[in-house]
């Protein structure tokens, strides 16, 4: 990441969104490509939850073998099978499973499963640095913003104000890693609102959703935080929250 760019956006952050935290920047590459010496381990925690030290400023890496949760391994690209009878497991459940009973009817989930897109990421190691530990031989690949809905708001109409159409930002129905990793991954012209699944929200506090987006879509909303609304008295009314 260019180190101007880096150094301005942190400047623009911290005077148009006061005290709310830096995003996190996620990408892929295989090991010898970075300069992250994170230590990996094996964990069985939701991955959402692995996110938090990484918005505290420390790096995280993950990587096939270090997953536990087999979702994750599925909607980060590292595996292409989901646990047998899922459609099950978010319906009503099935025998001895227990279900999350997030759709009404299995059918559904199989429906909703074919008309998913799904990322393919081999070998290659996932890299998260909050904004300002990225370093200047890293590409990030996404932005993983954690934010209040102040700062939501914020977030949503300046992605608006860059790439205004009828439809450019979307909540979607997907796991927490779905939403914050595999919708903006694919689709570069669009931002996403996410967890709002209720297996991720055990993992942040209260009034914390997520706000994603390609990398490439920051160098122009940085350029234009001054002249937008962000400048207006409206916004100067909630920006210190």
């Amino acid at each position: 990441m260019g180190t101007l760019l880096q150094f301005k956006f942190a400047e623009n952050w911290n005077k148009y969104f006061g005290n709310a935290e830096l995003p996190v920047c996620m990408w892929f590459a295989y090991e010898s490509n970075t300069t992250d010496s994170s230590e990996r381990k094996h964990s069985t925690t939701c991955f959402i939850a692995e996110l938090a030290s990484v918005r505290k400023g420390k790096n995280h890496c993950v990587n096939k073998q270090s997953l536990g949760c087999g979702g994750a391994r599925r909607y980060l690209g590292y595996s292409d099978k989901l646990k047998p009878d899922f459609e099950y497991f978010l319906a009503c459940g099935k025998d001895q499973m227990e279900g999350e009973r997030y759709v009404k009817i299995p059918e559904k989930v199989l429906q909703w499963l074919n008309n998913q897109q799904f990322i393919t990421v081999h070998n290659r190691t996932a890299y998260f640095k909050r904004w300002d530990k990225v370093e200047v031989n890293e590409n990030p690949e996404l932005l993983i913003f954690f934010a209040t809905p102040d700062v939501l708001s914020g977030l949503f109409t300046l992605f608006n104000y860059c790439n205004f159409r009828e439809v450019n930002i979307e909540p979607s129905f997907a796991a927490g890693c779905i939403s914050i990793i595999t919708k903006p991954y694919l689709n570069k012209d669009k931002a996403f609102r996410g967890l709002f699944d209720p297996t991720a929200r055990k993992c942040v506090t209260e009034n914390i959703l997520t706000f994603l987006f390609h990398f490439k879509n920051i160098s122009a909303m940085n350029e234009v935080m001054e002249s937008s609304f962000l400048s207006t008295h409206s916004w100067a009314l909630i920006k210190n929250v």
